[in-house]
């Protein structure tokens, strides 16, 4: 299992020797927990020489969590139920009872017995906002047209190419490329029109 997470940690095709460092082990061993893995139905594909990477869809069995990794994925989906626009927030409670719903019962106890709270957002306001169509312009990599209103309530046009968007407690940037401006420009997301 551990080998799964650090094939997972690598995007791109590792080395056998790369990954016997990182795992401790002899590169005979690595090769044969490989082939084991394989046997099980793990999609790593790759070859002695060549370097091994795991193929997306393969997931860990849920039941291999800690109880540290129990509590990190509790407090991030609370704090995304808190701080994350609405769809977002919606999707964080749902991902948290699937979650939930496919840990071994010991497990399941503890989290909902997460110890680690998360306090409400400073803005109500926020909790409103609907950042689907920047989050798709983003992951689609395509520019936007927006209004932009700025902190003296002046309205200007803008094309943008986003890239990034920061959710803060206080309220969430998106960051992108201004093509009026030709520089990298941050946009609260409540001055967007």
């Amino acid at each position: 299992m551990d080998l799964l997470q650090v094939l997972r940690r690598h995007r791109r095709p590792v080395s056998g020797r790369e990954l016997a460092v990182e795992m401790g082990t002899s590169l005979r061993t690595l090769y044969r927990d490989i082939a084991a893995l394989q046997g099980m139905g793990a999609d790593i594909e790759g070859e002695p020489g060549v370097g091994y990477v795991l193929r997306p869809g393969f997931f860990l069995p849920p039941l291999m969590l800690s109880q540290a990794e129990i509590e990190a994925l509790m407090l991030g989906m609370r704090w995304v139920s808190a701080f994350a626009d609405r769809p977002l927030a919606a999707a964080s409670t749902d991902a948290l009872s699937k979650i939930e719903a496919v840990l071994p019962k010991t497990s399941r106890h503890g989290a909902g017995a997460v110890p680690l709270r998360v306090g409400p957002p400073i803005s109500k306001a926020s909790a409103d906002e609907d950042l689907t169509d920047l989050r798709d312009a983003i992951r689609h990599e395509r520019k936007l047209a927006i209004t932009y209103r700025d902190r003296d309530g002046r309205e200007s046009e803008r094309v943008i190419w986003p890239f990034a968007i920061g959710y803060f407690t206080d309220g969430r940037i998106l960051v992108g490329w201004c093509e009026n401006r030709g520089a990298y420009r941050h946009f609260r997301t409540d001055r967007l029109i």
